[in-house]
C-alpha cells in the first residue's frame, strides 16, 4: 500500500500577509515563502477566527469558532474534551510531532517552570512528539529547550534583560529602568544563531534528517516571531539593507466616537500602541526590523524545506504556510493587532502539493481554520461536521468561496464578506464599525459614525450577526469594554502579561 503524504505545517505569530513578497510587497526577502506561492496555492483573502494568539489557534485547534471554544483571551486553552485535527491525524496513522510555540495553553510563568512539564497537554491535544518553546516574553519566566540552549552558550541572562526592557509590566517589579514604547524596535544584543527563529529552524531540519519512522509525519513547526517584540539582530538587520521601506497606506488615528463601546475599545487599544508618541521614523524602524525578523523566518523554513529534499521527502510532503494573525504595523497609527482592520485579521495561507503545481492565487474569502480540516482531508481521516471546510477542492479548479469570515475577540466580532465588514459589540450587538471596501479599501471611514449606511447594516445584522449569536450564546467572560473601564491604562491585565 502506498504510503500516506507527510505534511509540513509552518507557522510564524503575527505575520502581515502584505508584507510578504508573493503577496506584493517589494522591500520583503522572502525567498522561501515566494518559492512555496510559485509551485502551489495562494490565498489572497484568507481571514483568522481572533485577532489575537491564543483564539485563533485554539480556532484551528479544534475547527471550531471562538464562541464554541470560549478560548476569548490569551489566559484559557481548549477544553480537554473538545476533539482535535491532531487526534484525528493520530487515528489516521500519523506521526504527530510538533516544534516550537503552540500556544495552545497559558504560558504563564511558575516556580522553576519549564515547557516540558506541560508536555501531557499536547499529548493529550494529538501530538505524539512535542519540543514546544514559549513566546518572546513568555521566555522571561518560562524555561524551554530554547532557554536552555541560551543558558548552555552563556546568553540567557542578557536575553532576558532585553525582554524585560520591552515589557512595562515586567518593569513594576524593577525600578529605574525605562519601559521601550510599543513600536520600539530595538536590535537583540545576541548573534544570529540565538535568536529563537532561527533556533527552531534548525531543529526542525535536525528532526526531518533524523526521522526514521515508518508512518507518514505531520509536522507543526511554530514560530515565534516576527512577532513583537521586533528584535532580528544587528547581522539580520545588515543583510536585510536599507531599502525604501513601504509605509502605511493610512497613518491617521481611527475615527474616535465621544463614548460607546467603540470609544473605549479603541481608547485602549490606542493606549496600548502608543499612538499618541508614534510617528513616521519610528514606523519605519520597526517595519525594516519586522521585516528582517521575517526574512530570518523564511530563510528558517528554507533550511527545513533542504533537509526534507535530502531526505528524499520533498514530493511526498504537503508543505502548508499560515499566520495565526496579522499586524497593524502603523496602519492607522497602531502596532500588533487586536483590531478588526484588514491588516490585523488578514493573513498569508499558502499550500504547496507534493510535487508542486503551477501558481495560483485565489481570490475567494476562505478562513483559517479551513486549513485544519484541509489537513484531515490530506490526512484521509473522518471529516467532522465542521464549521470549517476542506480547501483541497481549489487543486481541481472548485470554488472554496465562503460568503463571510468571522473573526472574534474580546467581545467584539467581526464579519467580512468580499465588500462590506461590520464589527458589533457582542453583549448588545451594536455596531461598531462598518466599511465599503469597495469604496473604502483602507477602512478610513467608519459608516457607523458618519451614517448613510443603517439599512446595508440591518441586512449584514440579519443575515450573518443574529443568525450567528442565536445557535452560539455563549458570553466571554470578560468583554474588551469591560477589561477597559477596569484597566484604562493597561490592555493587559494581571495575568495577561506573560502570555502572548
Amino acid at each position: 500500500m502506498t504510503r500516506k503524504p507527510n505534511i509540513l505545517f509552518m507557522m510564524p505569530d503575527q505575520q502581515r500577509a502584505d508584507m510578504l513578497g508573493s503577496y506584493g510587497d517589494p522591500c520583503a526577502r522572502t525567498k522561501t515563502t515566494d518559492w512555496l506561492a510559485s509551485e502551489g496555492l495562494q490565498f489572497e483573502n484568507c481571514f483568522c477566527q481572533a485577532p489575537l494568539c491564543m483564539p485563533s489557534r485554539a480556532s484551528m485547534l479544534s475547527e471550531r469558532y471562538v464562541r464554541d471554544h470560549g478560548v476569548f483571551q490569551n489566559v484559557a486553552r481548549v477544553h480537554d474534551t473538545v476533539p482535535t485535527f491532531a487526534q484525528a491525524l493520530q487515528s489516521a496513522g500519523y506521526h504527530t510531532a510538533q516544534i516550537g510555540k503552540t500556544h495552545f495553553y497559558t504560558h504563564l510563568p511558575w516556580p522553576g517552570g519549564h515547557m516540558n512539564d506541560q508536555a501531557g497537554i499536547l499529548h493529550h491535544y494529538g501530538f505524539t512528539e512535542t519540543h514546544e518553546t514559549a513566546g518572546k516574553e513568555a521566555s522571561l519566566r518560562v524555561d524551554s529547550l530554547y532557554t536552555d540552549y541560551l543558558k548552555e552558550h552563556g546568553l540567557l541572562d542578557e536575553y532576558r534583560t532585553y525582554l524585560t526592557s520591552r515589557n512595562k509590566h515586567v518593569l513594576e517589579e524593577n525600578p529605574g529602568m525605562e519601559a521601550a514604547k510599543a513600536w520600539n524596535a530595538d536590535p537583540l544584543p545576541l548573534p544570529l544563531h540565538a535568536h529563537q527563529d532561527v533556533w527552531v529552524g534548525d531543529y526542525a531540519a535536525d528532526w526531518i534528517r533524523d526521522y526514521d519512522r515508518e508512518e507518514p509525519f505531520f509536522l507543526q513547526v511554530c514560530f515565534a516571531g516576527p512577532h513583537d517584540p521586533w528584535d532580528a539582530p544587528e547581522e539580520a538587520l545588515d543583510e536585510y539593507g536599507t531599502p525604501e521601506i513601504t509605509m502605511p497606506d493610512s497613518f491617521e488615528p481611527p475615527e474616535m466616537p465621544q463614548s460607546g463601546p467603540l470609544a473605549t475599545f479603541l481608547e485602549v487599544l490606542t493606549d496600548y500602541c502608543d499612538t499618541d508618541t508614534m510617528t513616521p521614523e519610528a514606523i519605519r524602524k520597526a517595519r525594516r526590523a519586522y521585516q528582517a525578523n521575517t526574512m530570518m523566518i523564511d530563510q528558517s523554513m528554507g533550511r527545513i524545506i533542504e533537509a526534507l529534499r535530502e531526505k528524499g521527502q520533498l514530493d511526498n510532503t504537503w508543505i502548508v504556510y499560515v499566520s495565526d494573525h496579522g499586524e497593524m504595523m502603523g496602519e492607522h497609527r497602531m502596532v500588533k493587532k487586536m483590531v478588526f482592520y484588514d491588516p490585523s485579521v488578514r493573513v498569508p495561507m499558502i499550500i504547496r502539493p507534493p510535487g508542486g503545481t503551477g501558481p495560483r492565487k485565489i481570490d475567494e474569502i476562505v478562513e483559517l481554520s479551513d486549513i485544519s480540516t484541509t489537513f484531515r482531508d490530506i490526512a484521509g481521516a473522518d471529516l467532522p461536521s465542521s464549521q470549517f471546510q476542506s480547501l483541497l477542492p481549489a487543486f481541481d479548479g472548485k470554488s472554496v468561496a465562503k460568503e463571510v469570515a468571522i473573526s472574534e475577540a474580546y467581545g467584539v466580532a467581526m464579519f467580512r464578506t468580499a465588500t462590506l465588514k461590520l464589527v458589533v459589540y457582542e453583549d448588545t450587538g451594536e455596531a461598531m464599525q462598518f466599511f465599503n471596501l469597495e469604496e473604502d479599501p483602507l477602512e478610513d471611514r467608519n459608516l457607523v459614525l458618519s451614517g448613510g449606511a443603517e439599512d446595508e447594516i440591518e441586512v449584514m445584522m440579519a443575515r450573518y450577526v443574529r443568525p450567528f449569536f442565536k445557535i452560539r450564546p455563549i458570553r466571554p467572560a470578560r468583554t474588551l469594554i469591560e477589561r477597559g473601564s477596569m484597566a484604562k491604562n493597561s490592555f493587559f491585565l494581571p495575568g495577561d502579561v506573560f502570555v502572548r
